[in-house]
């Protein structure tokens, strides 16, 4: 476990969430598994009602799981109580949300709104706050606009104000919530290698969810989720790690499926359709190479 501790910053395992409403019940998380090693760049992906936002929400503290395991840096949400998760939202995670209005106060100058979530650092007071601010401004490369307000930036300048405020406590891991959903793809761009850059350079992990596919071509490592489970993964390789995968070729990302602990997988929507099944079975057999191959029933 202690291993599993050390490479993993995040494990969930089996995860559940139930929401309760007057007449009935609605799993937004069906038995989730997810593991994030320290210091990864990776991306969740997922159409509206996926589970994606759910489980982003449990990872920062926010809501909590029904059922499973959940541990973000060593930390069991399940055993925590209010106190703490007050301490775990300001010091181990970090949020970008796609609303600046969420992450930053506009009256404020870009300095101050940094300065501001190391107020409430009770764990590990930060002594000179505004130095600590003015070197993540500089990070993000946004320092010789450190003393103007929002109104005078661009929304790509919030963002960039954004990304250091996430970090200003030393945080483990940052979140970032559909972080380029609202600006254009050069920006967009922008964005993403700022991700990168504090990687490098502050070994945070990022944890970035959106529904934007085609951020698999952008960032290493990928996690589709379906009806909340994890699915698939994009991998992107950028040198010969996935050499001798069939299609694959460097630089492009390869689309693998995920087996959950029983050895189930979920098959895409688009390929059942495909397969134009009368019915929901399939047939299964393995061929020579040991492949295993699923088609669709004949004479059935």
């Amino acid at each position: 476990m202690n291993d599993d501790l050390d490479k993993y910053v995040i494990i969930a395992e089996n995860l559940v969430k139930i929401y309760k409403t007057k007449d009935s019940e609605v799993m937004a998380l069906q038995g989730l598994d997810l593991l994030i090693e320290r210091g990864e760049v990776m991306a969740i992906i997922g159409n509206s009602g996926s589970g994606k936002s759910t489980l982003l929400n449990m990872i920062g503290g926010l809501d909590k799981p029904s059922a499973g395991k959940l541990t973000v840096d060593g930390k069991d949400l399940f055993k925590m109580k209010e106190s703490d998760l007050v301490d775990y939202k300001t010091t181990t995670v970090g949020f970008v949300w796609q609303n600046n209005a969420r992450n930053l106060i506009p009256y404020l100058t870009a300095v101050e709104n940094v300065m501001m979530p190391m107020q409430f650092n009770n764990v590990k007071p930060i002594k000179n706050k505004r130095q600590r601010a003015f070197e993540l401004l500089e990070l993000t490369g946004i320092g010789k606009r450190a003393k103007h307000k929002l109104s005078q930036l661009s929304g790509g300048e919030q963002q960039r104000v954004a990304i250091a405020l996430s970090l200003a406590n030393y945080p483990s891991v940052l979140l970032a919530d559909e972080p380029t959903g609202s600006v254009d793809s050069r920006t967009s761009d922008i964005i993403l290698d700022m991700f990168r850059t504090v990687n490098r350079e502050l070994g945070t992990t990022i944890v970035i969810v959106t529904h934007d596919r085609e951020i698999s071509k952008k960032v290493e490592r990928v996690v589709a989720i379906r009806d909340g489970k994890t699915s698939s993964e994009f991998i992107m390789s950028y040198s010969d790690k996935l050499a001798g995968i069939e299609g694959f070729t460097a630089g492009t990302s390869v689309e693998l499926a995920v087996l959950d602990r029983a050895g189930r997988v979920q098959i895409p929507r688009e390929f059942l359709d495909k397969m134009e099944l009368g019915g929901n079975r399939l047939q299964i057999h393995m061929d020579e190479n040991n492949r295993v191959i699923l088609s669709a029933p004949e004479g059935v």
